[in-house]
């Protein structure tokens, strides 16, 4: 399968997230997957990235060519294959297109948006795949708390918390990844409005 992971591009972060990620990419080659990712060279996108590299698998990088002219991101040097986007839509819909699952690591702003519109999709019955949040040192927590409270308090549909899973342990990830059942549910059942 080709896993899109989602991770920040931070260089600043704890090293406990980036050896997490590594080790998370190379499980990903042992398990016969290769990685669809956004190019980045720091944080929990290299990671991930070095982590497949070192295995020897697949490397699909997606990238916007500003990136590159203006130098705001390290480029991950090894991918097998990079593509350069006009802009981060594009980036967006490249990754989601060439995906088979997502796997949502930690990150920031960029994280949670690609997170979201995934979700959305998903939600709104434009695809089927497998959504995991890659809960590491329990960085979703909070995030996970104010999902249960929308869906509490009705501003999201209880059937929705089918359409990701979450775990702090890689084995549940793939597990879950690798055996989803692809629920196929009517929009309306997922949707108010």
């Amino acid at each position: 399968m080709n896993l899109c992971v989602f991770g920040s591009a931070s260089a600043e972060i704890d090293p406990l997230y980036i050896e997490t990620v590594e080790k998370f990419g190379e499980m990903m080659v042992e398990r016969g997957h290769s990685l669809v990712f956004g190019a980045g060279g720091n944080g929990l996108m290299g990671a991930a990235a070095r982590g497949v590299y070192r295995k020897g698998g697949y490397i699909y990088g997606v990238i916007p060519a500003f990136f590159r002219d203006e130098e705001i991101e390290l480029i991950f040097e090894n991918c097998s294959e990079i593509l350069y986007t006009e802009d981060m839509a594009d980036r967006k819909e490249a990754m989601e297109d060439r995906a088979d699952a997502f796997v949502i690591t930690p990150g920031g702003i960029g994280t949670f948006e690609e997170f979201f519109q995934v979700l959305t999709a998903k939600q709104l019955g434009r695809h089927t795949k497998p959504i995991a949040i890659y809960d590491v040192n329990g960085y979703y927590k909070e995030l996970i708390a104010l999902l249960d409270y929308s869906v509490e308090h009705k501003f999201i549909r209880s059937d929705c918390k089918e359409l990701y899973f979450v775990s702090d342990n890689a084995e549940e990830i793939f597990h879950y990844i690798e055996n989803d059942a692809q629920l196929k549910r009517n929009v309306h059942d997922l949707k108010n409005g």
